[in-house]
């Protein structure tokens, strides 16, 4: 079987600073992914969309710490049942990537989510997956354009990367489908470590793909070429036609936010 037809192995970020993170402040919980939205906990949406997927298999949670997880009856039954396995969170989501992809064996495709996407669906997920599949890649994110989430939804507030064709938003899925591009976490926890010093960004993506990007002259198809080359890798976008693919929960505003689109639709049994 290829990585063509193999059902991805799903990766869930679930780490957080626990209760003194805003959203879990605001849901008055002790781990963010533990608010209820719309009746359901956010860390089980997320699980119940991946179980409808048809391109998934798997399923493998990082975090929470294991002190908070056994106070939620219903997400301890669902690990401890055996359909959905449990890892510990390290100190930061790509070391919490990397410890996990190191688990799996080195040909499963594997997809990346985090546990705080409380409006990802299983028609996002297979879209996604598809997509990512049809590439050449080694490595894809997904992506939404800054417009599509303006026009849907005015009052979100997201954060944009702009390009000289247009901005773009993250939507916390990645896709990882070689055995080459597990190497990307390791760039991303280089990354992550540089992300309050400039100096650092610059030298892993380049001086001059920096200055164009600042000049507003650097296309987004630019940007994936420079980062190919740096990390030794073919990296793509999958560009989304979903909205609500490009809001995750980082704060009191987006669970507002995201409860009150949840709140109209219709009503799903998990």
């Amino acid at each position: 079987m290829s990585c063509s037809d193999q059902p991805f192995t799903v990766i869930v970020l679930a780490g957080d600073s626990g209760p003194e993170d805003s959203v879990a402040k605001y849901a008055a919980v002790k781990s963010k992914v533990f608010a209820s939205i719309a009746g359901r906990m956010m860390v089980l949406r997320v699980l119940d969309s991946l179980g409808k997927s048809r391109e998934t298999d798997d399923r493998i949670l990082v975090g929470p710490v294991e002190k908070f997880l056994r106070e939620e009856q219903d997400l301890a039954e669902l690990i401890d049942s055996g359909l959905v396995q449990w890892l510990p969170p390290q100190e930061s989501p790509s070391a919490s990537a990397f410890s996990a992809l190191q688990s799996l064996p080195a040909d499963v495709p594997v997809l990346v989510a985090t546990a705080d996407h409380a409006l990802l669906t299983p028609e996002i997920i297979d879209y996604f997956c598809k997509e990512s599949r049809r590439s050449d890649c080694d490595l894809l994110a997904g992506v939404v354009n800054h417009q599509l989430i303006t026009d849907a939804f005015p009052e979100s507030r997201r954060t944009v990367t702009i390009f000289r064709d247009g901005g773009y938003c993250g939507c916390n899925l990645f896709a990882f489908l070689t055995p080459q591009a597990r190497t990307a976490a390791n760039f991303w926890r280089k990354v992550e470590k540089g992300r309050k010093t400039p100096l650092r960004i610059i030298k892993i993506m380049g001086w001059l793909t920096v200055l164009r990007y600042i000049l507003g002259r650097l296309t987004l198809d630019q940007a994936l070429q420079q980062l190919s080359r740096r990390m030794q890798l073919k990296v793509g976008v999958v560009k989304l036609p979903y909205a609500e693919a490009g809001i995750d929960v980082d704060k009191a505003e987006d669970f507002r936010l995201v409860e009150s689109i949840l709140d109209k639709r219709p009503s799903v049994s998990p």
